[in-house]
């Protein structure tokens, strides 16, 4: 695995699933991690890591909150060398039947979480002389998929807006990379992957994913080892959206 040694790294959304299996596998890697999320869960999973982690509570769609994630990694580690922008949400429902308040809160979490979350970053990454931020969009973000018309716009978002900043950030030593799951199994998707996830083909492979398959490529993309990877976008999906995904009956979900 990719070495973290003297990384200092915060990740969103961290309480459980992705984002916790990311924070382990970043401690293990050498990181100091700081996990934040909205679920106080996220303090017993940084007490199982150990002591090269912490937890903060946080919503990602607070301009200040994220101001008190930032200093609060910074007195406790010195410096901030990676970003993992994973907290995000859902809503699964056709398109004619979703509302405008349901639409605005999935883009404000999932995309301006992302931008208060790699603008937050900035001064204390160039300070350090670089970094690396690792935006989670979703296989969703590549391909268009029914019933998810702001998990789908949401993410799509995340992959423009993360290529557009690592062409700015480029010059001050900043790498800003996609990741784009597929169905993976966590504690949020666990009923819809046991019950074939509507007609969706799980993946190429069989199967869903796991986290830590996810997780062990933004570990990569943290490290220098990714050092000339930057502006991509990273399918971790088995293949799902190699061809055009098919979905069995979704109108009478």
């Amino acid at each position: 695995m990719a070495t973290l040694a003297g990384k200092v790294v915060i990740i969103t959304g961290a309480a459980r699933g992705m984002g916790a299996a990311t924070a382990r596998l970043a401690a293990e890697a050498g990181a100091k991690v700081v996990l934040t999320d909205v679920l106080t869960e996220g303090e017993r999973t940084a007490k199982l890591i150990g002591d090269s982690a912490r937890f903060i509570q946080q919503d990602v769609t607070d301009p200040a909150q994220w101001e008190r994630v930032v200093d609060f990694t910074l007195a406790r580690f010195g410096s901030i060398t990676g970003l993992v922008n994973n907290a995000g949400i859902t809503v699964n429902t056709l398109f004619e039947n979703d509302t405008l308040e349901s639409f605005e809160k999935v883009l404000k979490v999932n995309l301006v979480g992302v931008f208060l979350g790699m603008k937050s970053v900035i001064p204390a990454m160039q300070t350090a002389g670089g970094g690396s931020i690792v935006n989670i969009s979703s296989a969703a973000g590549l391909t268009g998929m029914p019933l998810t018309s702001g998990y789908g716009a949401s993410n799509w978002g995340v992959r423009g807006l993360s290529k557009v900043v690592a062409l700015e950030l480029g010059a001050s030593g900043i790498r800003v990379n996609s990741v784009h799951p597929g169905m993976v199994f966590t504690p949020t998707t666990a009923n819809t992957v046991r019950e074939g996830h509507g007609g969706f083909p799980l993946s190429a492979l069989g199967r869903a994913g796991r986290p830590e398959e996810v997780a062990r490529a933004t570990v990569f993309l943290l490290s220098d080892e990714s050092s000339y990877v930057t502006g991509a976008e990273l399918a971790v999906d088995g293949a799902w959206t190699a061809g055009q995904i098919t979905l069995l009956q979704f109108a009478k979900q």
